[in-house]
């Protein structure tokens, strides 16, 4: 009987707490579907009118598809180019015995404790260095590598029985074959988090895009919703139909693969050196 209550007032609190993390949305999607007259009411009027003029009127106001196809296509070559390096690494790094192994984890671990700001000038000056300033392909390559990634994966392969690495070198299997045939079908809940999580940050990445582009042809979604916000922050209601445009994406996305995501995290358990 405890332990039920227990549970319920387990469920309960995190209802409440995933409701408090929608009030803002919710909020957000309300104004910009309000009629006039109920924008600056107070309090707030919290039932959606259905007024889609302002939806319309602001997608007319910028190439809004041009902006997601950028933030797509930056977003899939980043994971293309993340993931590659990552099980490599990773798999380096669980398999693969070289002296210094432990020092080269921790620098890994390193870079995750270091705020991404502090590599955002010597990411431009190399950036500039190869002419690739205003370029889709500034916007990929400094993430083309991930701590993140790398830690994950390695605890995952940690995880599996030596006996699969034994058996498959017994039947002539090398590094390459092993881990293209064995290790990542086994690590596929692994890389869909590490992908998703790729494709989240690049669509809500705002101050390296900002930095390392100028024309709209190669900026991503979240260049156009700050560019509104600079040119008419007076246009409430406008303003929330933008942020919806850049947030019902990421919404739905995670709905859809939330229990990837959950069951990718799960399999860090700890980290073991």
């Amino acid at each position: 009987m405890l332990l039920r209550l227990v549970r319920l007032i387990r469920a309960i609190f995190a209802v409440i707490v995933g409701l408090l993390f929608l009030v803002p949305i919710y909020i957000t999607l309300t104004t910009s579907l309000d009629t006039p007259a109920h924008v600056f009411t107070f309090p707030p009027h919290l039932w959606l009118d259905f007024n889609w003029s302002v939806w319309v009127r602001t997608w007319h106001m910028y190439n809004w598809p041009l902006y997601m196809f950028n933030t797509i296509v930056i977003a899939i070559s980043t994971i293309a180019i993340a993931l590659a390096t990552a099980v490599l690494a990773a798999y380096a790094l669980t398999f693969v015995q070289f002296r210094g192994q432990t020092v080269v984890f921790s620098l890994v671990l390193l870079v995750l404790m270091i705020p991404s700001e502090t590599f955002l000038i010597p990411n431009f000056v190399i950036m500039a260095k190869l002419h690739l300033v205003d370029t889709r392909i500034a916007q990929v390559l400094p993430y083309g590598a991930t701590a993140f990634g790398i830690f994950l994966l390695r605890q995952f392969f940690l995880t599996l029985p030596k006996d699969y690495f034994e058996a498959a070198k017994i039947d002539g299997c090398g590094h390459l074959r092993f881990l293209w045939s064995i290790a990542i079908p086994l690590c596929r809940s692994v890389l869909v988090t590490i992908a998703l999580y790729i494709f989240i940050g690049t669509w809500n990445s705002l101050i390296w895009p900002l930095m390392v582009t100028q024309s709209p042809r190669v900026q991503p979604i979240e260049l156009a919703l700050a560019t509104y916000l600079t040119s008419d922050s007076s246009d409430w209601q406008g303003l929330s139909a933008a942020a919806m445009f850049a947030t019902i994406p990421m919404v739905v996305l995670f709905l859809v693969f939330q229990r990837q995501i959950v069951r990718g995290i799960s399999r860090g358990e700890g980290i073991r050196f």
